[in-house]
Parts: C-alpha cells; structure tokens; sequence
C-alpha cells in the first residue's frame, strides 16, 4: 500500500527532497497525538506532513549522528519515513512515545545499511587501539551539542557503537548482531570509544585537569 504522500511527492516534488528535511517545521507547536497517528496509517496526507513536519528535524538529527555527511544524513531520513509511511498502518501503536521509538529504529537500520554498503565497519576489527574510560567529569560541563560534534569525529565503526549503546540504549548483543560482530567486539570498541572521546575533550579543554570538580 502507498502513503498518502507518495515518495515522489514527499522527497521528489518541487526538487524539495533534502530542503524539506532541513527546513522541518518546529516553530509551529505541532502536538502529535495518537489521532493524527491514526489518521496517517490510513493515508491521510494532511496527517502524515504533520508527522513529516515535526519529526523531520530531529530525525536528520539522529541520522547525522551515525553519518556524518549531510547529503547521505538527508537520504537516510527521506528512504526512512518513506518506509514509515508505507508500514505503518500495519502497525498498533498503543502511545506516542511507542510510534517515535519506531521511527529511530527505522533511521538507524537506515543509516547502517549506508555504512554496510561503503564497508565502514572495518575499524572495528584489528585496531590496536589502547582501552580507556570516560570519565563522566570529562563531559559534565560540555553542552549537548559540543559532545555529538566530537562523536561525529570519531571513525564509523567507533562512533557506530557509541551511538547505539550509550545514546540508543541497545545491549551489546543487540548491536553485535546489528553490525554482524560479536558481543567481545562491541563491548571494546565502546571502551575504545569513550578513550577516544576523553582525549578529544581534553585536547579541546587543556585546563580541564586543573578544574575542581563539584
């Protein structure tokens, strides 16, 4: 079954496929409710750009965080609701937070299947990278935004793992067998991950040592 906002019409109509996502709207107050969730699975096109309106953002949020790129961020997000769109009605949804919950598991297999396809899981094996712990004081006085523009600098495979546990909230068993790795695997590229993230802030803040922790 096709969504009422056809792909065409949603990411190829008016050549406003990546403006769309970037552009969602915010400032308008949205409240989703399960009603206008009910009224999108039977295709109400009305009720689906609402969704596509508030969730767009932030979804091509949580895309960048696993891709980086802007252009293969806004691909994930459009092939992504795309899907949403065209599976939900075959889905009961019983509360809000149940629908959004959806929604991220659909952009993050999205965004895995881009990095399958360019091979950039390869850091996670034979990397002699040393294991080290993040200290939670390390990020306490950096703001949300300064910590995700670190993690985005870390290697895909590194930064993969890190979004899935740490963000996500996946278990290691869950994410070996998303990534076709085993659990020992990702248990130590989130150690080496954290390693990493703590010498960038550090690196990014010299007098954090010297700072008195509260």
């Amino acid at each position: 079954m096709e969504c009422g906002l056809t792909k065409k019409r949603l990411f190829a109509g008016n050549h406003r496929s990546h403006q769309s996502i970037l552009t969602a709207i915010h400032s308008q107050g949205i409240l989703i409710t399960l009603s206008i969730i009910s009224e999108a699975q039977i295709n109400d096109a009305r009720a689906q750009r609402m969704l596509f309106d508030c969730y767009g953002r932030k979804l091509y949020r949580l895309a960048k965080r696993y891709l980086v790129d802007q252009a293969k961020s806004e691909d994930a997000v459009s092939e992504a609701f795309y899907i949403i769109f065209n599976k939900m009605g075959s889905c009961n949804f019983l509360a809000v937070a149940a629908f959004e919950m959806w929604m991220k598991r659909i952009v993050v297999n999205e965004c895995l299947k881009i990095l399958r396809r360019e091979k950039r899981f390869e850091t996670l094996v034979n990397d002699a990278e040393e294991h080290l712990v993040l200290e939670y004081s390390v990020i306490a006085h950096l703001t949300s935004e300064k910590i995700f523009k670190i993690i985005e600098e870390l290697p895909a495979g590194y930064r993969t793992v890190f979004n899935l546990y740490e963000i996500e909230g996946y278990a290691h068993n869950e994410i070996a067998e998303m990534l076709g790795i085993s659990t020992g695997t990702s248990k130590s590229q989130l150690s080496k991950a954290k390693g990493m993230l703590q010498r960038k802030i550090i690196e990014l803040d010299p007098d954090y040592g010297k700072r008195k922790i509260v």
